[in-house]
């Protein structure tokens, strides 16, 4: 097929990108690299600098596209507490562009990088596809109306999409891992800490209703998670017919703690994580744990990398493997 990747340049976009390749796809990538990075679009891939809404149209204009999967978004959850404006514009603005221009130019698959962060704070875990939506920031609340706007127009316009909703995304592919600025995920912290990139990382909060006080996550090898998206746009149009909206979870379906984590990585670099004690941030539920047996039962998908230490061994490799060591503040 021929495709469009928005947000290519991102950490899971280029390892979706490389995966795309490798199955024999042609790939274009378009990204304007506010959050990614030109070295990450992968070689064989067509590259288009530019934003989402600005570009779309322009790249889709050329006709013999067979799907788009888009992962081009602001992500950061502090930020879009202090900044809702941006996520809104970046999250929403940018489907609803992307959107106008597939319906223009009759590009009839969809597969949408959606997140775990539209459930909020859930009453059951671990969470299924159907449970409540309440986000709990402006994140969570952008990504909910996208795929609420994805679903209307799947709906109306015979489009065939798929929204994916990630949990904790960790590891690297090769040459293609985590390299956000600013960092906020646990591993790469954790990791940085351990490298002596960083003073130390931040436990928040050590008294959640969990078996050692953290909050528990599910954690899910990116490699296996960019596998889902080549298994989803492979249903488009057949398992899932034109007119169809779907929703998948992506996660492990199991929980590992911070300290957990913390220990974890400590015995796979085989050095220290200097740590400190901090309160508990607003918001954080103490157990977000996936259930993906839609997707494991209507697309065949089951995590090939489960266990957190290849997760972080994977991604351990690539951080010492990249460019010399920078001193980061805490």
């Amino acid at each position: 097929m021929r495709l469009l990747v928005t947000g290519g340049a991102g950490y899971v976009g280029s390892v979706v990108a490389a995966q795309l390749l490798e199955a024999g796809h042609e790939v274009t990538v378009l990204d304007d690299l506010s959050c990614g990075r030109r070295d990450s679009v992968p070689d064989g891939a067509a590259y288009v600098a530019g934003d989402v809404a600005a570009k779309a149209g322009e790249v889709l204009a050329a006709g013999g596209y067979d799907g788009v999967l888009h992962f081009a978004a602001k992500s950061l959850v502090g930020e879009s507490v202090e900044d809702p404006r941006a996520y809104w514009e970046a999250n929403v603005g940018g489907a609803l562009a992307l959107l106008a221009a597939m319906r223009e130019h009759r590009v009839p698959r969809l597969v949408f990088s959606s997140t775990a962060a539209v459930y909020g704070d859930p009453q059951t875990v671990p969470v299924p596809e159907d449970a409540p939506c309440r986000p709990a920031n402006p994140y969570g609340a952008s990504k909910l109306a996208a795929d609420h706007a994805i679903a209307g127009y799947a709906r109306a316009y015979r489009l065939a999409a798929v929204s994916l909703r990630y949990f904790n995304v960790a590891g690297a592919y090769g040459r293609y891992g985590e390299r956000h600025d600013p960092e906020t995920h646990l591993i790469p912290l954790v990791l940085q800490a351990a490298a002596g990139q960083r003073d130390a990382v931040t436990v928040y909060g050590t008294d959640y209703p969990t078996p050692d006080g953290t909050c528990v996550r599910d954690y899910i090898h990116v490699a296996d998670l960019a596998r889902a998206h080549l298994l989803a746009l492979d249903a488009l149009g057949e398992v899932i017919k034109p007119g169809t909206w779907r929703v998948y979870n992506l996660g492990n379906g199991d929980g590992f703690s911070v300290w957990q984590v913390i220990e974890t990585a400590e015995r796979v670099t085989g050095r220290a994580v200097p740590v400190r004690e901090g309160a508990r941030r607003p918001g954080d539920p103490a157990v977000l744990v996936a259930s993906s047996a839609r997707a494991r039962a209507e697309l065949g998908w089951t995590p090939t990398r489960p266990a957190l230490a290849d997760m972080i061994a994977d991604a351990w490799a690539f951080l010492t493997e990249s460019a010399a060591l920078t001193r980061l503040p805490a």
